[in-house]
């Protein structure tokens, strides 16, 4: 059983405190687990999780499991209720929604990605000019799964097996937590690979690009020490030579334990 889990956790510049104020409004309408829509009619995106995704007119799309339960408690904890929204990096995404921490009654106390997670009906879901709040957020989520909460107690959601190739694969579009330790470490002039087997065309493979490589070396990481290293990758699974996840920050990297 491991016992710690380190993360490669956010710098200071990185923490909730540098947030910067913005918009306020109540909130009228809860699209689902992780947006809102103030009065001024602005649709926040929750930064740094991902709730389970409801269709909304999606033809074709499944709903994932618990959605309905994700969206049922962000109305209950922040419909009606006046909000400040913080900004922790880019302020919008291509579909025009603002990209923000939601504070209920502007108390830090209130922190709707916090409450969310913590229920377990959310997991942390990060990008790389958006990391603020991740280290608080990345507790939540530790503790909602070792209490078995929602998400975590769901067969969808499972943590998958990085040395299961086959089993990825069929994963591939979906949002994943993948563990396993690394067979090794390949560097190359693009990209650094962190290989989970022998065969780079068959096996799991996590990608880092080298305008990626800067966020790592600005905390003092040598990506080439994770080589045997026990590790929990989170990201979209992708099939290039086998599955893979592109990662764009450290946060997407949790290490279990090291050789």
């Amino acid at each position: 059983m491991i016992v710690g889990v380190m993360a490669f956790a956010p710098s200071i510049a990185l923490s909730c405190e540098t947030l910067k104020p913005g918009l306020k409004g109540r909130v009228v309408e809860v699209t689902d687990g992780d947006t809102v829509v103030l009065d001024s009619g602005e649709k926040i995106r929750l930064i740094g999780m991902q709730a389970p995704k409801l269709p909304l007119g999606r033809v074709g799309f499944k709903k994932w499991p618990l959605a309905d339960e994700a969206q049922a408690f962000l109305h209950e904890f922040a419909y009606g209720e006046n909000a400040r929204v913080y900004y922790g990096g880019a302020r919008k995404d291509r579909h025009g929604r603002v990209l923000g921490h939601l504070f209920v009654n502007d108390d830090k106390s209130k922190w709707a990605q916090q409450a969310v997670i913590e229920a377990g009906l959310a997991r942390v879901y990060s990008f790389d000019d958006n990391r603020h709040c991740l280290a608080d957020l990345l507790d939540a989520e530790r503790k909602a799964r070792a209490e078995r909460k929602g998400v975590w107690d769901h067969a969808y959601y499972a943590i998958r097996d990085g040395h299961k190739p086959q089993k990825l694969e069929q994963r591939e579009g979906h949002y994943e937590l993948v563990e396993g330790r690394i067979f090794g470490v390949g560097d190359t002039a693009h990209r650094v690979y962190l290989n989970f087997g022998r065969d780079w065309k068959t096996d799991f493979t996590a990608v880092i690009d080298r305008r990626a490589v800067k966020h790592f070396t600005a905390l003092g990481i040598d990506l080439r020490e994770l080589d045997d290293a026990l590790v929990r990758i989170r990201g979209w699974i992708d099939v290039d030579d086998g599955p893979r996840i592109d990662v764009t920050h450290p946060e997407q990297i949790e290490v279990l334990a090291l050789r």
